[in-house]
């Protein structure tokens, strides 16, 4: 795969399935939905154009085409004010199709993991998200080596074991 390729063509190109990894307890801080979040607004469920984005449509799209979509978050507990904030955006994505699981950090410890958040194609194809310290992205890279690819998969399957369904997982 060229090394250009995009999240959203990674996907749209994905046949079977589509595995996403999370370790990190804080994303995008400067994020003005998330700013928006801490001042006390919501997404009202009832209303689906205030919370409907491209990213939901290409899950939809992907699950129409018979790809399992899994999400499992690494968090620490107590969580950070953006994991609340991811757990409070999180429905969107399951009406849309995709799986999500919640890992409470210290249920990982003796689980083997990669050192950086990464979305799995069909277990041969990927994409890592390289973030800096605030937790912005700061780029992307693909990876197809099968060791790799190995080790990631076997990594989010372990972590998926003991997840806990987000309809289960309340933060504490």
């Amino acid at each position: 795969m060229p090394a250009g390729r995009t999240l959203e063509q990674l996907l749209a190109d994905c046949q079977h399935t589509a595995v996403h990894l999370e370790m990190r307890d804080v994303y995008a801080l400067n994020d003005p939905k998330f700013d928006a979040w801490k001042a006390g607004h919501r997404i009202d469920l009832n209303d689906r154009s205030s919370w409907w984005r491209p990213w939901l449509q290409n899950i939809v799209d992907a699950v129409t085409r018979g790809v399992e979509v899994r999400r499992a978050r690494i968090v620490s507990e107590p969580v950070s004010n953006y994991i609340r904030y991811e757990y409070d955006i999180t429905v969107p994505n399951l009406r849309a199709g995709e799986q999500v699981r919640w890992l409470p950090r210290r249920r990982a410890t003796d689980l083997a993991l990669p050192g950086n958040d990464f979305w799995l194609f069909d277990g041969a194809t990927l994409l890592i998200h390289h973030f800096s310290g605030e937790g912005d992205k700061v780029d992307s890279e693909i990876i197809t080596d099968q060791a790799v690819t190995k080790l990631c998969a076997e990594a989010f399957e372990a972590v998926w074991q003991r997840a806990v369904p987000h309809e289960d997982y309340r933060p504490v």
